[in-house]
């Protein structure tokens, strides 16, 4: 038998191998982590927390809501945001509804933006609104039917939520100014979502989850 000397190396409670039947999709992971750790918190930021619980609840209402737009099992969705509470949100929900991710760079130049959004044939995007005014700007020449924007302070306790925004936009100046009719706002999205439901989506292993940029 071959020696594994790197098992030396395992936390205590990580498992010699992984069961690959555990897990129908990383959807399924997600769900299943949620049920398991409820209570626990996912994720922190900017002072915020989520708990397994509330990104449950948030990616479910998230993913119904992109049901309702249209967005079919293997649809492209861009999202296009920093290391903030929003994209963990987007990214599972968008799973969670059978989409295919689409990372776009927050910094890309309109040219940029352009080609990945063309080449990925994107239908769907979440931009954060600092960058909303480089999407104007290239909106004419991309497949995108449905645009979600977001503050960086969105997903925030009140009033922290109104603060942060109110500073990044008027006293950083960090939102050049920029109108894309027709989008969303991504906390009107999950109010909407939280009102209908999820229909079950039938993800396979070979589906393709991710089309990552480099």
């Amino acid at each position: 038998m071959m020696e594994k000397p790197w098992l030396k190396s395992y936390p205590p409670g990580v498992p010699e191998n992984i069961d690959l039947g555990e897990f129908s999709s990383i959807a399924d992971v997600l769900e299943q982590s949620c049920d398991k750790y409820k209570d626990r918190m996912a994720y922190h930021n900017m002072g915020a927390e989520l708990s397994y619980s509330d990104l449950e609840y948030l990616t479910r209402n998230f993913a119904a809501a992109l049901q309702e737009m249209g967005l079919q099992q293997g649809d492209r969705i861009a999202l296009m945001m920093p290391n903030i509470l929003q994209y963990p949100v987007a990214l599972f929900g968008a799973l969670r509804a059978g989409l295919v991710i689409v990372n776009t760079n927050p910094m890309y130049t309109a040219r940029e933006l352009r080609h990945q959004l063309v080449d990925a044939g994107a239908k769907a995007i979440v931009v954060v609104e600092n960058f909303a005014s480089v999407l104007e700007s290239v909106r004419d020449d991309v497949p995108l039917e449905h645009i979600i924007t977001t503050g960086v302070g969105d997903l925030l306790d009140f009033p922290k939520s109104l603060l942060v925004n109110f500073v990044v936009k008027y006293v950083k100046k960090g939102v050049p100014a920029w109108q894309l009719p027709g989008s969303e706002k991504f906390q009107d999205v999950l109010d909407k979502g939280s009102k209908l439901p999820l229909r079950p989506v039938n993800i396979a292993f070979e589906d393709v989850a991710f089309l990552q940029y480099t």
